[in-house]
């Protein structure tokens, strides 16, 4: 692949899918060839898996059900969207991909870890060159996820302390693995994307 593979994660509400946009914006100034995507989603297929996945009750579907969902749209989303635009040599930038799998369907239970694990290994095969993941306070991300207009609230009805246990999480990954960055997501939506902005510039070796 001659592309490169930008994830943003966070917990709902971050603001993650705000800096997906402004970074997206910011690499195409630079004459940057940029596709922006997001998961579960990012193609016809994949979006109405998402349908099932982001809506309805919390119960709806047991944990390793809900797993295979996202995994059958991540599959979906990659055949027909990631690898061709990278191996086009697209930067691709995805809100959202395997990590939030691990960190909200994993959750603490090592059986599913293992699982996501190995069928990202399986049916996926590849991972983000960096992650960029948005830090932000959950009583306010939550706040903000239920003030949405749509009917995605799903996974924001789980409430307070799910949002918590998620960002311990995330947090866990980005002392774990390199690709993985934390990016403080307190401040104003400017201040954030320039925090952002440091870290793709690095790893890109572009002008900050």
């Amino acid at each position: 692949m001659s592309g490169y593979f930008i994830t943003l994660e966070g917990i709902d509400g971050s603001g993650k899918t705000t800096q997906a946009i402004l970074l997206e914006k910011k690499l195409k100034n630079l004459g940057k060839k940029v596709l922006l995507t997001r998961e579960p989603g990012g193609v016809k297929g994949a979006e109405k898996i998402r349908d099932l996945l982001v809506q309805g009750d919390t119960d709806r579907w047991s944990q390793v059900t809900e797993t295979l969902l996202f995994f059958a749209a991540r599959r979906h989303h990659l055949e027909k969207c990631i690898l061709p635009s990278l191996n086009s040599g697209k930067l691709v930038i995805c809100d959202r991909f395997t990590d939030s799998t691990l960190v909200y369907q994993g959750r603490k239970n090592v059986s599913l870890i293992n699982l996501i694990k190995k069928l990202s290994e399986l049916a996926i095969g590849i991972e983000p060159d960096l992650t960029l993941i948005i830090n932000a306070d959950p009583q306010k991300s939550l706040n903000r996820g239920l003030k949405r207009t749509s009917n995605e609230t799903r996974f924001e009805m789980l409430g307070l302390k799910f949002q918590e246990e998620a960002k311990l999480r995330y947090e866990a990954l980005a002392k774990n693995i390199d690709r993985c960055h934390i990016v403080d997501g307190n401040g104003g939506i400017e201040e954030t994307h320039q925090l952002l902005w440091k870290i793709v510039s690095n790893n890109l070796r572009l002008q900050p």
